[in-house]
Parts: structure tokens; sequence; C-alpha cells
């Protein structure tokens, strides 16, 4: 192990957020369904309040919600919030992309190339829908990281995390995003000729195409 790689100590309270967000994520907790914390502490071997710290977490998240007299549930599927979500992500992400592009330097560019090729990768394989949702945040995360805005970069992981169970729905039901592949390339391409104009255009369109797709799949889902 390298001298300066850090030694990374998960708390049990880190532990239960990221197994039950998974299984949210996933569709292993269905929409809707009970999360209920004695159950769940004794599925995962560990006490009420790690479970309890992590399902306030994931509420702020929006993966989980509280109701009086019934507790916690995984939230619902929604065709409204899957429009504001991303017409969020299209309006915060295309400003932060806009104000990345005259700051971007070999090393991101490089560094984002390698991602979209793991991507590329990962959508072939059988079992891709977690790896390349992780991809794809960190491909993006590689363009915008030149902003310099920190605080929106964390606005739009926590985005992220709210569209995830939604884009994991697309990738299961639809087979697949052939169209992201090719978006993703071209919008690489748009940022290594510092063309504003033409990536931030790309990026709205690419943001604003996938919400359509995943409305139709949700009301499909509800109804």
């Amino acid at each position: 192990m390298s001298r300066t790689t850090p030694i990374v100590h998960k708390t049990r309270t880190q532990v239960v957020v990221e197994v039950l967000r998974e299984r949210i994520l996933s569709g292993e907790i269905a929409a809707g369904e009970p999360l209920r914390q004695s159950a769940l502490a004794e599925q995962l071997n560990v006490s009420r309040i790690p479970v309890r710290e992590a399902l306030l977490q994931l509420e702020a998240e929006g993966l989980v919600k509280f109701e009086a007299h019934k507790g916690a549930t995984a939230t619902i599927l929604s065709v409204e919030q899957v429009t504001e979500l991303f017409e969020l992500r299209a309006m915060i992400e295309t400003d932060l992309l806009a104000k990345a592009i005259p700051n971007l330097q070999d090393a991101d560019l490089q560094q984002a190339e390698k991602v979209l090729e793991q991507m590329e990768s990962a959508f072939k394989q059988e079992d891709a829908v977690a790896s390349w949702s992780d991809l794809n945040t960190r491909f993006h995360t590689c363009l915008y990281r030149a902003a310099n805005r920190p605080h929106t970069l964390e606005v739009v992981h926590g985005l992220n995390t709210n569209c995830d169970r939604y884009i994991r729905l697309q990738l299961l039901l639809a087979g697949g995003i052939p169209q992201a592949e090719q978006d993703h390339r071209d919008l690489l391409r748009h940022c290594r000729n510092k063309d504003i104009e033409k990536a931030t255009t790309l990026l709205r369109q690419h943001i604003l195409h996938a919400a359509t797709a995943i409305r139709e799949l949700v009301a499909q889902q509800v109804n």
C-alpha cells in the first residue's frame, strides 16, 4: 500500500447507509416499502441507533420518507419528481459546465476519457447497472470539477443521488441507454474544442431527453 493511500474507517452508520442506499436504488427495497428499524438492525447485525441515523441520512438524500404513525418507507416513484429533479440538473449542470470548460486541462480531459472507456466497457456487461451509474457520475464530475464551484458540485451530486434510482430503472427496463454513449463522446469532443455553446446545448438535451424517457417508464410503473 502506498504511504499516501488513506485508510478509510467507516462507521456502522456509514456502512448501513451504503447497504440501504444500494438496496433502494437497485429496487431490492421497493418504492413505498416500510423500513422497520428493528428488522433492519437484526438483518445487518447492528443496533437500532445506526439504522435510525442511516434512515435520517437517506431521508435527506430523498430516498426515504418518514410519516406519522407509519415510520420510514422507501420514497415512491413520481413523474412530478422526475420532472423537477432533471430540470434542476439541466439548469445547474449546464451552468457548471460553461464555467468549467475554459479551465479544463489536458489531465482533466484524459481522466474523463479513461472513465468514458470504463463506462462503455461496463455497458456491455449484464450486471452493469450499478457500475455504469457510478461511472456516469464520475465522468461528468471530471468535466465539472474545473469550474471550481465545490458547493455547486455538491448540490449536483445530491441531485444525482436522487436521480440514480430513476436512471437505474431506465437501464433495467429499457435495456440500456445507447444514445447516452454517443452523447458522452460528443460532449467530451466539444469540451476538448472549448466549444461552450455546443457542449451546454448537448448536455441540456442529454439530461432532458433522459427525463422524457424516464417519465414514461415511471408512469407505467405507478399506474
